[in-house]
């Protein structure tokens, strides 16, 4: 899938013998819990599910990987610029406990109306959207005054010599998953935009990132 057609969240399909099964490059358990025995991802899915209400946005569905994790919001619309991973969701709606409506759409035009979400939800898919700058600014602008807005992303490690294993990795790795900028300073450009950065919470060593914010716009006065 080339970086144009919009934001995919970094996955990479294994065939097993006689059977296929996708495996998430950060969300395998066992590879996880073997390197630092913290919060495996769905874990983390699960923790901003948790955090979402009201009408929700979620930036870059995939195939549906957080739709059983959202407790407490009353509707979910969820944009996935791929048909196919939309459609490979469909079972994934099933699990969830709200409604769920899918749209094929980018983050950097997303298809809906200023103030609509109480809250927008983006999970490993920063990293491969082409225009995070716009994409921000299009979460800030369909997100309502005071919304929350919730991020799970991989960042460059701030580590001298870990910081620079993503920069040599980083070519090869974009075209072999979906346009995924290993080494992208997603806190940087989030930090940068007109959200207000609440919260990080730091995990494996710094390479995912929980990020908390609020969209602290006015509110456009009643004519």
């Amino acid at each position: 899938m080339s970086e144009e057609s919009g934001t995919v969240a970094c996955e990479k399909k294994e065939r097993g013998r006689g059977r296929g099964h996708d495996r998430r490059i950060y969300g395998n358990k066992w590879s996880i819990k073997k390197i630092s025995g913290e919060k495996n991802i769905p874990q983390l899915r699960a923790a901003i599910g948790e955090k979402a209400y009201g009408h929700v946005l979620e930036i870059g569905s995939g195939t549906g990987a957080n739709f059983p994790y959202y407790t407490d919001a009353l509707r979910v619309d969820a944009i996935e610029p791929d048909p196919k991973r939309g459609k490979r969701s469909r079972s994934q709606i099933k699990k969830a406990k709200v409604p769920i409506h899918l749209h094929t759409a980018i983050a950097e035009q997303l298809p809906f109306d200023e103030n609509a979400f109480d809250s927008v939800v983006a999970t490993l898919v920063f990293c491969t959207i082409p225009d995070p700058h716009k994409a921000l600014q299009e979460i800030r602008r369909v997100a309502k005054p005071g919304a929350r807005i919730l991020f799970l992303e991989h960042v460059r490690m701030p580590q001298q010599v870990m910081g620079k294993v993503p920069d040599f990795m980083a070519p090869l790795w974009k075209k072999a998953f979906a346009g995924c900028h290993l080494n992208r300073d997603t806190l940087s450009v989030i930090k940068n935009s007109e959200l207000s950065v609440t919260k990080v919470e730091l995990h494996y060593k710094g390479f995912l990132l929980a990020i908390n914010c609020v969209n602290d716009k006015q509110s456009t006065p009643a004519l």
